[in-house]
């Protein structure tokens, strides 16, 4: 199996880590060597946080170069433009739509960018974007939003939806796992 780049980034708060955390207990539970890393940053203030999962038949670094993610799940637009140098040309993000204003632009300083998520797509990119925070609402919680990203992932990958539903029962507590099943199926759904 050849080796594949994730990239998860989003503002602190918004569950990067658990989301990561899924992905790293459904692919180890198929055999692959995994690896994750995680940099948060100012994650306790609202900053940029990313985490990486690359998985394959033998992963020596958590990390990802730039031009290596073949995947960049963000919880966020802006922060899918941010790291868009860390895609490889004709890679897939999966994004949020939601906006969530950098400190900058919350003090008049900056104006959040027009247009980012086809600035992204001029690139080469594919962009796939849902209004992930509806649907995290519609299942029951705004903060399952990083669940609904990991339902729409799913469809690019070949892992079961038991093998999906494993993992999430192995990493979310069980007075959550119902909420988080149904923003799965609803992100899957999408």
């Amino acid at each position: 199996m050849k080796t594949t780049s994730i990239m998860i980034v989003g503002v602190g708060g918004q569950g990067t880590l658990l989301a990561s955390r899924v992905l790293g207990q459904l692919v180890l539970h198929k055999g692959v060597d995994v690896k994750l890393s995680e940099v948060h940053g100012m994650s306790q203030r609202g900053g940029s946080v990313v985490t990486y999962v690359r998985f394959g038949d033998k992963v020596y670094s958590p990390l990802v170069e730039k031009g290596e993610a073949d995947y960049i799940i963000s919880f966020e637009a802006l922060e899918a433009a941010r790291w868009l140098p860390y895609l490889k040309k004709g890679g897939q993000i999966v994004t949020n739509t939601q906006q969530i204003d950098p400190m900058p632009v919350i003090t008049g300083a900056a104006e959040y960018p027009d247009e980012i998520l086809k600035k992204a797509a001029d690139t080469g990119a594919k962009v796939d974007a849902f209004d992930c925070l509806t649907l995290a609402e519609q299942a029951g919680s705004s903060k399952a939003v990083n669940i609904v990203l990991l339902g729409r992932l799913s469809k690019y990958f070949d892992f079961t939806d038991e093998e999906w539903m494993d993992a999430l029962t192995a990493c979310v507590p069980a007075k959550f796992l119902e909420m988080n099943k149904k923003a799965f199926e609803l992100g899957k759904n999408a």
